[in-house]
């Protein structure tokens, strides 16, 4: 079956953003004519066919406003991945005559419950709430919300029974660890703080899976914290702890942790994959992060975003819908990160 085209596709091949296609494949303003002709005519050479002519045709009778939250520490200067993210959420909300209105969430509002203004003035139709929160942040925000339709996005909460949509990151991470024992990998440590965020505790959980399959003991000295737990700030590679006696290759939580790792190795005189292999998750990285191609997870955004949509559209249609967490598959894109042994 050919692989399904996508807005991310286009704009990769025409240069642009997934926000640009979106706005020229839907007839809006802000795109040039010229630019609006190429994107029509590549998607229609690609094959590109619209959500609402496939299985996602959930409509609403009028235009409606999207708030996405984020907190402030996924802003960081090279920890765009969430920016990522809300631009596919933009575009998706632009295909279906929608808007996105986004807020950040600082840590200061996020320890005084806070609720974000963006809600307190009525400005939206339903929310979006990107990443990790406290647990009493989440409670005080579902009690506000009440019955406005919302969802989370790259987190499910165990403490609440509202609609999440997460990367398949358990089985993610477990397909990384098998391909490094695949490449004659037997030691093989993990690299992200475990109760981080809900999706490092199960990128953890797939790569612990893997070694207790094949029969290899953890080693709670290869298990290396990349962030402060204070701030949930990634550290920089001069911070990254590494253990005295250290593993053949590393199960990164992402790709900017990945990153920092090689960085850190390549400071210490060593070379990835000629000394050590790594691996990350996302398939997405800041232009200029890293000198090797990293061996990674790649997370269907476009897919995550559009999950998302369709269920706060269902709700606010009163449409049935299927509640709980839904889970999206990602693939394996292998890089030069990795050596193979043997």
């Amino acid at each position: 079956m050919a692989k399904n085209v996508k807005l991310s596709d286009i704009a990769e091949r025409l240069g642009v953003s997934a926000v640009t296609v979106s706005k020229a494949l839907s007839g809006k303003k802000g795109v040039s004519e010229d630019m609006r002709t190429r994107i029509i005519q590549l998607a229609n050479e690609l094959g590109y066919r619209q959500p609402s002519s496939g299985r996602q045709n959930t409509t609403v009778s009028k235009s409606c406003n999207i708030a996405v939250l984020i907190h402030e520490r996924y802003l960081a200067k090279y920890d765009s991945f969430y920016l990522r993210l809300y631009q596919y959420i933009a575009a998706c909300s632009a295909s279906k005559g929608s808007f996105t209105l986004m807020e950040v969430v600082t840590g200061d509002a996020e320890k005084k419950c806070t609720m974000p203004m963006v809600i307190r003035e009525n400005k939206a139709d339903a929310v979006i709430i990107l990443g990790k929160y406290s647990g009493k942040y989440v409670k005080a925000l579902n009690g506000y919300l009440g019955q406005m339709p919302y969802v989370y996005l790259d987190n499910s909460n165990v403490n609440t029974d509202a609609d999440s949509v997460i990367s398949d990151s358990f089985y993610g991470a477990y397909y990384l660890t098998n391909y490094l024992f695949e490449m004659g990998h037997t030691g093989i440590g993990f690299v992200g703080n475990i109760l981080g965020t809900t999706s490092i505790t199960d990128r953890y959980l797939g790569y612990l899976k893997s070694l207790l399959e094949h029969g290899v003991d953890l080693r709670t000295d290869w298990i290396i914290d990349d962030r402060s737990e204070d701030t949930g700030i990634m550290y920089s590679s001069d911070n990254l702890a590494l253990p005295e006696q250290m593993p053949s290759a590393f199960v990164c939580n992402c790709d900017l942790a990945a990153s920092t790792l090689i960085k850190r190795l390549e400071n210490d005189g060593y070379k990835v994959p000629e000394d050590f292999s790594v691996v990350g998750y996302d398939n997405y990285l800041y232009p200029g992060m890293c000198d090797v191609k990293i061996t990674t997870y790649e997370v269907d955004m476009e897919e995550m975003a559009m999950e998302s949509l369709n269920i706060l559209l269902k709700k606010m249609a009163g449409e049935p819908y299927k509640p709980g967490t839904h889970i999206i598959e990602g693939r394996l894109i292998t890089g030069d990160s990795v050596k193979q042994l043997g």
